[in-house]
């Protein structure tokens, strides 16, 4: 049986759109179930709509706190029979009774090799940092700020000319290879989330799977 996925996002669903590839390819374990984004506006909303995914929206403005977008949010996830969920370009911060209620069902990704670089401006970072490689992490959602488990890593060196620009145009693209993966590691069964530890084939994943780019550049 196919599991069944939700994305959720707020812009233009590039994210969305290779996790929805993959899922519509012969032989995907995993099915997109619906796309929500927090606002109409989003660019996501017509892209999932032209790949035959039903879309909804919870528009964020229509609320009065947080507390009350996250629920009806979660109400969108759960009847949508989603097993998993994908944050995918989302730009909420979510609280930790909404994290709790989907605890080891919902993931992220973040464009820095984490730990490092949580939060925003993680390419100009990397960058000033003098790191010599940088990447993306896809990773389970705990209710520490991008500090859940990571799954999988796409890794690339930075290159002498590179810049904030270069670097995320880089990272964009690996993004689309790791975060397709790792729906299909969690849906085969392979990936397993245990209170709060990472299995891979039935053993504890000492360190994120890795997807080299551009290693020799």
């Amino acid at each position: 049986m196919m599991l069944p996925v939700a994305v959720v996002i707020s812009g233009r669903g590039s994210n969305m759109e290779a996790i929805a590839r993959t899922a519509l390819a012969a032989g995907s374990p995993f099915r997109i179930v619906r796309v929500i984004a927090d606002r109409d506006s989003a660019g996501g909303l017509a892209r999932a709509a032209s790949l035959g995914i039903p879309v909804s929206v919870v528009p964020v403005r229509q609320f009065a706190d947080r507390a009350s977008f996250d629920a009806a949010l979660a109400a969108e996830i759960e009847a949508s029979g989603a097993r998993l969920t994908a944050l995918a370009g989302f730009m909420r911060i979510l609280s930790a009774e909404f994290v709790q209620r989907f605890e080891g069902r919902l993931l992220n990704i973040h464009p820095s090799l984490l730990p490092k670089y949580k939060g925003l401006d993680t390419h100009a970072r990397a960058l000033a940092a003098g790191d010599s490689h940088h990447g993306a992490s896809v990773h389970y959602v705990t209710a520490e700020l991008d500090g859940g488990p990571v799954i999988i890593q796409g890794r690339l060196r930075i290159r002498p000319a590179d810049t904030s620009d270069t670097v995320s145009a880089r990272v964009h693209t690996l993004e689309h290879i790791i975060y397709p993966h790792a729906c299909t590691l969690i849906a085969a069964g392979r990936v397993e989330w245990r209170t709060g530890t990472v299995f891979l084939d039935g053993a504890p994943l000492t360190a994120p799977l890795i997807e080299e780019s551009d290693a020799a550049a």
